[in-house]
């Protein structure tokens, strides 16, 4: 009983007098939301669940953030190494067809969920939004659970994202002139100068790197474009070390491609598996696009800002990771052996550069690389963001220790800003003979988070619209509406779970179990699936200790943390105007 006292006193909810040592930032009066709002929420946490109170004050994080910040922060989070590098394992393990197959579905999957994150934060902007929201709407136990499983999910990719960028630096300088610690040392250095700026300035810099990122992306969809229709000659062999072009040698084709690759070596490989392996990786490769939700507390103007956001981000995504994925498959055969590299961030295994080589286009190929070096940079730079942004919403809602809850006078959660840098020095084990092992398992633990971060939106979403028909409101009030509505919300739901038996399948009986001994295979089923039995740790633990109930609709708290209620005839009148656009222009409302 000691114990359970003593973690109930380190994680008790934030007084207002001890938030933060520094002076507390100007706050709009008409931001801040209307405390005698709340409901029977309050009632419930002191009746019903004596160990827990939700309750939380206003936020102290800055709102700095506009439409163009929300867009590029969720597409810098999610177009980063996994795209350019990992999309060519992908391709290897399921052939072109399954790899466009499992693309197309899981970014319908992604839609869903966004769409319904969309509703909540434009309703609800608080901070950390997914814990928040489960604290609230499910189970304070699933919310601390959610928080720390999303915490750790981006707090270790910037040792990972810093290793990575030593690994793809190696791409010019093979003999390793330059020690890798240096290139971690140089990688972290960036990271804290950006962070010295503020929520401000890690949106300028996604914003500058998320553009660098598009124009790459289009770049290559245009070279490829060229390429497939006859531009230049090709190599079509599947060998890494190749001649150069030759009147007489077959393996360059010269004049149309087409759709050479989808016939040789055929569109699909390794059958059910080669599919579910590319359905998970496909699911996995989406991840960061949530991250509008984490952005919501430091949005101006969010009931505007976020729907239009969570819009535009979705269609921008989808055309960018399809397209471009599409002309992958034209220009890289599946059975290509440099596909396959002893490392997942080796940036000779990238389809994008393999691409290129295969034309033999001078330098170009040294400019894909320089854009991965700077997608490495983005996901760490999000990284910090992500992380320290749900720590500090985790101290909020009594789930932390108050310390994280300090806030400096430019409205930054240093505590758990520097916290997540010191995890950055994780990226010094480059030099540990032990380090892909190390890091293995750290991947391992958090392989699965994206996938219960969105199951987890859908749940709370589905919840939610519930209890607020239950609390006798109606659906026209709330400042935006998901297009999908809760049916979206209970197929996201669907699709996650059945990602995660896809999931423990492939883990059970991998591709290549034929080539695998037993203690192989034990050991990348546990790798597989270490996540989930963390995460039911975490929700066992801590409602075995704080006794924890889930929260009835009635009792919901639908309230604390709107900044904004507008009378319902102003809202319908939006949505008239935008019923009355022609075609053309919503369409060109839903892209841009």
């Amino acid at each position: 009983m000691t114990v359970f006292k003593s973690i109930k006193s380190d994680f008790k909810p934030p007084d207002m007098g001890i938030q933060s040592t520094e002076e507390k930032p100007e706050r709009d009066p008409e931001s801040i939301a209307d405390s005698s709002s709340k409901n029977s929420a309050d009632a419930h946490a002191s009746e019903e669940d004596e160990n827990f109170d939700a309750s939380h004050p206003e936020s102290l994080l800055k709102r700095d953030l506009d439409s163009r910040h929300i867009q590029f922060i969720a597409l810098g989070g999610s177009i980063g190494t996994g795209f350019f590098i990992g999309s060519g394992s992908t391709l290897a393990a399921g052939g072109p067809a399954f790899l466009m197959i499992g693309f197309i579905t899981m970014g319908f999957m992604i839609m869903t969920v966004i769409y319904a994150l969309g509703e909540l934060v434009s309703t609800l902007p608080v901070s950390g939004a997914f814990s928040a929201y489960a604290t609230r709407f499910i189970d304070p136990a699933w919310g601390f659970a959610m928080g720390y499983n999303y915490w750790f999910q981006w707090v270790i990719m910037l040792p990972l994202e810093s290793t990575a960028c030593a690994i793809v630096v190696k791409f010019w300088d093979p003999d390793e002139l330059v020690p890798k610690g240096a290139v971690v040392a140089m990688f972290l250095f960036v990271i804290v100068v950006i962070n010295l700026f503020g929520v401000r300035g890690y949106a300028e810099f996604e914003f500058v790197s998320s553009l660098i990122k598009l124009i790459a992306c289009v770049g290559f969809i245009i070279f490829a474009i060229v390429v497939d229709c006859g531009g230049t000659p090709m190599y079509i062999g599947s060998e890494e070390s190749f001649p150069g072009p030759g009147p007489n040698n077959p393996d360059w084709h010269h004049g149309y491609l087409g759709a050479y690759f989808w016939h040789n070596p055929g569109a699909i490989k390794n059958g059910f598996k080669g599919f579910a392996s590319v359905f998970t990786v496909a699911a996995l490769a989406y991840g960061g696009t949530e991250l509008v939700g984490i952005a919501a507390a430091e949005t101006k103007e969010p009931r505007k800002t976020l729907p239009r956001a969570t819009k535009q981000v979705m269609s921008r995504v989808l055309v960018f990771y399809l397209v471009t994925l599409f002309m992958i498959t034209l220009t890289v055969r599946s059975d290509d052996d440099r596909l396959i590299g002893d490392s997942s961030y080796d940036p000779k295994t990238s389809p994008f550069v393999i691409a290129i080589q295969n034309t033999g286009v001078l330098a170009l190929d040294h400019i894909f690389n320089a854009v991965i070096v700077i997608s490495t940079l983005s996901v760490g730079n999000a990284s910090v963001f992500a992380s320290s942004r749900t720590l500090h919403s985790l101290a909020e809602n009594g789930l932390a220790p108050k310390i994280f809850l300090r806030v400096d006078r430019q409205g930054r959660p240093y505590v758990a800003v520097a916290l997540s840098l010191l995890v950055g020095l994780l990226g010094f084990l480059v030099y540990s003979s032990n380090q892909g092992t190390i890091f293995s398992w750290l991947v391992g633990i958090t392989g699965l988070a994206a996938i219960f971060t969105w199951g987890s939106i859908c749940a709370t979403h589905i919840r939610f619209r519930r209890a607020w028909v239950k609390q006798g409101n109606r659906l026209s009030q709330l400042p935006w509406l998901s297009p999908l509505g809760e049916l979206g919300s209970w197929i996201g739901l669907t699709f996650n779970v059945l990602v995660l038996c896809i999931s423990f399948y492939i883990g059970a009986f991998p591709k290549d179990e034929g080539t695998m001994s037993g203690m192989d295979r034990a050991y990348e089923f546990f790798l597989e699936m270490i996540s989930l039995v963390v995460i039911l740790f975490l929700y066992l633990t801590f409602k075995i200790v704080k006794r924890t109930k889930i929260v009835r609709s009635k009792d919901m708290d639908l309230h604390t943390g709107r900044r904004e209620q507008v009378p319902e005839e102003i809202l319908e009148m939006e949505r008239a105007e935008e019923r009355a656009k022609p075609l053309w222009k919503k369409v060109l409302s839903f892209l841009y």
